[in-house]
C-alpha cells in the first residue's frame, strides 16, 4: 500500500488542523495506521494509531485529549484531527501502515508516506 499525507500548514496556537493520509490499494482495511512526527533536531516520535476497523485507537500522552484519529476504509483514508495546537506540536507529520491489527508505538510499520509540515505559531 502507498500512502500520501496532506493537510499540513501554518496555524496559530490554540487552532486546529486536520491531516489526511490517503492510501492506494484494495486491502487498506487490513492495515493498521500510525501517525508520527519529527520536529527539527529531534527524533521521530509516535503520535497516534488506529486499528483495522477504526474501533481501536492509541495516543501518545502528549496529544491525548487534543488529537483524534479516525479512518474511512471506503475512502482508503485516515485522518488526524488536531485541536488546541501548541508550538511544540510543530513538526513534519508522517503516516505509516502496518499489517498488524493495532497501531501502537512498538508496531512494525512497513509502508511510509511522505511527510506534511505542521507549523504552530505562538
Amino acid at each position: 500500500v502507498q500512502l500520501q499525507a496532506s493537510g499540513g500548514g501554518l496555524v496559530q496556537a490554540g487552532g486546529s488542523l486536520t491531516l489526511s493520509c490517503a492510501a492506494s490499494g484494495r486491502t487498506f482495511s487490513s492495515y493498521a495506521v500510525g501517525w508520527f512526527r519529527q520536529a527539527p533536531g529531534k527524533e521521530r516520535e509516535f503520535v497516534a494509531g488506529i486499528g483495522w476497523s477504526g474501533s481501536s485507537t492509541y495516543y501518545a500522552d502528549s496529544v491525548k485529549g487534543r488529537f483524534t484519529m479516525s479512518r474511512d476504509n471506503a475512502k482508503n483514508t485516515v485522518y488526524l484531527q488536531m485541536n488546541s495546537l501548541k508550538p511544540e506540536d510543530t513538526a513534519v507529520y508522517y503516516c505509516a501502515a502496518s499489517r498488524a491489527v493495532v497501531a501502537v508505538p512498538g508496531t512494525s510499520y512497513g509502508n511510509w508516506g511522505q511527510g506534511t509540515l505542521v507549523t504552530v505559531s505562538s
